[in-house]
């Protein structure tokens, strides 16, 4: 029997990528958008390709997707962000898989991420393997504060597609930072924090110097030329940044600096 499969989007102010990306999901017996208030045309775009769209404030990334698997329509969940695609070879993947019998309880996905207007296959962001299709009697999203993730229960079985989720979710540098600076950091240095981790000044700038040595020469980032650079740069700063606001964090609880150990 063919598995009846609804894709979850999570949006906010995404008029510029919603409608391709409810366009790669045609083949999903169910679309439900859940839009985190925007104030441009998303939800107006999403109804009119037929998307099932539903207004809620904004909670988190894993709380947002965990609502939208909760509001569809049928057990089996493909989860994508607005500024992904699902390439043609997934699909025909996806189309097999769910005529197949019998099945994992998930399947892994490859997710292949373009900046600068190109396909990044090193420095440690690719393939970037998530599960992204699962049976939520089976599976949910976590509750982590940044770089959520499904979760199966122990003792099911996970597979994994062909075929790739094209992101396409920095521009460029200058979007870059600005989502490290507005986002990624931020959140970064909360869940440091939560999970009890404490740093201190030569930490930070270790982590750093270490983030960009691992991207650019150990997972072979200067593969993808400049870009390969700007992102090994960029993953250095973010980590360099999450430090420097973890102090803030540990000095507004009272926490004096650790040395390093």
């Amino acid at each position: 029997m063919t598995v009846l499969i609804s894709a979850v989007i999570i949006t906010f102010n995404e008029e510029k990528n919603i409608a391709a990306a409810i366009d790669s999901v045609a083949w999903a017996d169910e679309i439900v958008v859940v839009d985190s208030e925007s104030a441009d045309s998303t939800r107006d775009i999403a109804e009119r390709m037929g998307a099932r769209v539903i207004s809620r404030p904004w909670p988190g990334f894993s709380a947002q997707k965990q609502f939208g698997v909760d509001q569809a329509l049928n057990d089996w969940i493909f989860s994508l962000d607005a500024d992904e695609r699902v390439s043609a070879e997934l699909a025909r993947s996806i189309a097999a898989a769910r005529d197949a019998s019998p099945h994992p309880a998930g399947f892994e996905i490859s997710r292949l991420a373009f900046y600068m207007r190109r396909p990044i296959r090193h420095g440690g962001w690719y393939p970037d393997r998530h599960i992204r299709v699962f049976d939520r009697t089976k599976g949910r999203w976590n509750q982590s504060i940044i770089h959520e993730s499904v979760e199966m229960d122990p003792g099911t079985t996970v597979g994994r597609l062909g075929g790739d989720i094209l992101h396409y979710s920095v521009a460029g540098p200058t979007e870059h930072h600005r989502m490290i600076g507005e986002r990624y950091a931020p959140l970064g240095a909360r869940q440091m924090f939560e999970k009890g981790r404490k740093t201190s000044g030569p930490r930070a700038a270790a982590a750093g110097v270490g983030t960009f040595l691992k991207m650019y020469i150990l997972k072979l980032g200067f593969l993808d030329g400049f870009p390969g650079f700007c992102i090994a740069w960029f993953a250095a700063h973010h980590s360099f940044m999450k430090h420097l606001l973890l102090i803030d964090l540990q000095k507004a609880k009272g926490y004096t600096e650790t040395p390093p150990q």
